[in-house]
């Protein structure tokens, strides 16, 4: 897994290699764009609404929500990832956090109506995107909702043929979703 230097460094050329991936259909961005997509039409049916993007990078997905006349919270620990969001958002309220700490204490005071992660809990082992889903679940508003798109599985099978199958660009510090494996997990959670 990248740490916050390696994020730094890949800052600049992120949006870049993500294209790349998903026009040429490859891991681990392939659908990235659809996923995107989805995740903001299911965003916008709230209007104006106060939305927190958990790992947002490049701004790519909230900028579009921003523009849109939402109210943009979010957290990255890259500080080059949030100055080229911030270029794009210069009112939203932009947060550099290491999520290993759990959510910083300001965003504790607030509630949301959309809380949204994309590519990034698939940096923590399961019993750490569970506590955080647990958190952010605490942070919504009564009839809020939690989006996340990222690297996933139904099942433990189908993780290691897609492993297999790309054995040369695996990460194997990245700790993808196994939904029948988490489901119960979430389910409790609400």
């Amino acid at each position: 897994m990248l740490d916050k230097k390696g994020f730094d460094q890949w800052a600049e050329e992120y949006d870049l290699t993500v294209r790349t991936s998903e026009e040429k259909n490859t891991y681990p961005f392939a659908g990235y764009g659809t996923i995107l997509q989805t995740i903001y039409e299911k965003a916008m049916k709230k209007r104006n609404s106060k939305i927190l993007d958990i790992g947002f990078g490049t701004g790519q997905l909230t900028t579009r929500l921003y523009e849109n006349g939402h109210n943009i919270y979010g957290i990255d620990f890259s500080h080059k990832m949030i100055a080229i969001a911030k270029e794009k958002m210069p009112n939203a309220t932009l947060i550099e956090w290491d999520l290993t700490k759990g959510l910083p204490e300001v965003l504790k005071k607030h509630r949301f109506d959309t809380i949204i992660s994309t590519y990034t809990l698939h940096h923590f082992p399961d019993d750490i995107k569970m506590a955080l889903l647990k958190q952010f679940h605490d942070l919504l508003t009564e009839d809020g909702t939690i989006l996340i798109g990222d690297i996933a599985f139904k099942t433990r099978e189908q993780l290691e043929t897609c492993r297999i199958n790309h054995i040369t660009d695996w990460d194997n510090d990245e700790y993808y979703f196994v939904i029948d494996e988490l489901k119960p997990a979430i389910d409790a959670i609400g």
